[in-house]
């Protein structure tokens, strides 16, 4: 039986190139982001990756290879990110509009050789976007393409 989408887990980065912190909690404001993230504003407010592509990575680079190490603030398992450009994600009763495909820098392999290119195939490095309106999420809430 298929499991339903959902949250996987979240990470704040409190400073620039500083550690992600997981959470089980997170509030993000409208325009601006994760409240207490680094990254606030522009085009880049909340990045994503896909719990069903970091499990197929693991299974390339090996199991040492943490989701953190990609430095995405969400994991969301059961629905697919590539190719999302312009389309309405709800995550709990946050609507993030996505934005484009987050391309892998050299940090990634930094965390862990070959990792920046496992994951520049496909949209692998995920998804960033724009948080439309202010609201509390958690790990383990629903997750959703929402039609426009």
């Amino acid at each position: 039986m298929p499991r339903d989408a959902a949250l996987e887990a979240i990470w704040i980065k409190r400073v620039h190139r500083g550690p992600m912190d997981a959470t089980d909690r997170a509030s993000l404001k409208a325009g601006s982001g994760i409240v207490g993230n680094a990254d606030l504003g522009g085009k880049r407010q909340v990045t994503f990756i896909e719990q069903e592509r970091w499990a197929a990575l693991r299974e390339e680079l090996g199991p040492a290879v943490v989701p953190s190490a990609r430095r995405a603030n969400l994991m969301v398992r059961g629905v697919r990110l590539a190719d999302s450009r312009d389309r309405i994600l709800e995550v709990g009763a946050v609507r993030i509009r996505i934005q484009g495909e987050t391309t892998p820098c050299a940090r990634m392999d930094e965390a862990c050789p070959g990792l920046r290119d496992a994951l520049a195939v496909d949209w692998g490095g995920g998804a960033y976007g724009q948080v439309l309106n202010d609201g509390e999420i958690a790990v383990g809430d629903s997750v959703r393409w929402i039609a426009q």
